[in-house]
């Protein structure tokens, strides 16, 4: 189950249908990953086109978030908040590219467009631990000791040689004379 970070940019929304008659909507969306949930900051004023370039941050197994999902809705002072519409976005191409630059998405309710939503996103595996992902890496770090492909090894403070004559181990060195 291969575990990293996903981080969303929310950058903004346009063509949003206005829920309030007589004044502009104040938008926030409601980002969710799997069982993850982040709210954005209120757009107050700013109607149908909002504003927010936000970023959140989600740590999520690969295996089991295979979308996020944006609920746009319309905050309002002395009544529930008003549903916008939402956008789902699949995971899979971004776990396979690493990131997606800054796209728009539908934003839909009751099965129709009802504007859209720019979203970038980036995913970040986290480190294998003990080491690096590279097979071929010239060197790999184990927790403070170095292994290299080079002739001389590092290893913690002390030092292993492949020439015969002579291995130094923190200090002291021995010798094959």
């Amino acid at each position: 189950m291969p575990e990293g970070t996903l981080e969303v940019l929310l950058v903004c929304a346009k063509g949003l249908e206005n829920t309030d008659f007589l004044s502009h909507m104040d938008p926030y969306v409601l980002l969710t990953c799997r069982t993850q949930e982040q709210r954005s900051s209120v757009a107050s004023g700013q109607g149908s086109e909002p504003q927010w370039n936000e970023t959140f941050v989600f740590t999520v197994m690969t295996d089991e978030a295979s979308e996020l999902n944006l609920k746009i809705m319309d905050k309002d002072s002395f009544t529930n908040d008003d549903f916008v519409g939402e956008a789902t976005i699949p995971l899979e191409a971004l776990f396979i590219e690493g990131s997606l630059p800054p796209t728009v998405y539908r934003v839909v309710k009751d099965e129709e467009y009802r504007g859209e939503i720019r979203v970038g996103m980036t995913f970040t595996p986290e480190q294998i631990r003990g080491g690096s992902q590279g097979c071929c890496d010239e060197e790999v770090n184990y927790g403070g000791v170095i292994e290299s492909s080079r002739e001389e090894e590092s290893y913690g403070g002390w030092k292993e040689s492949s020439r015969e004559e002579e291995e130094s181990y923190g200090g002291w060195k021995e010798s094959s004379y």
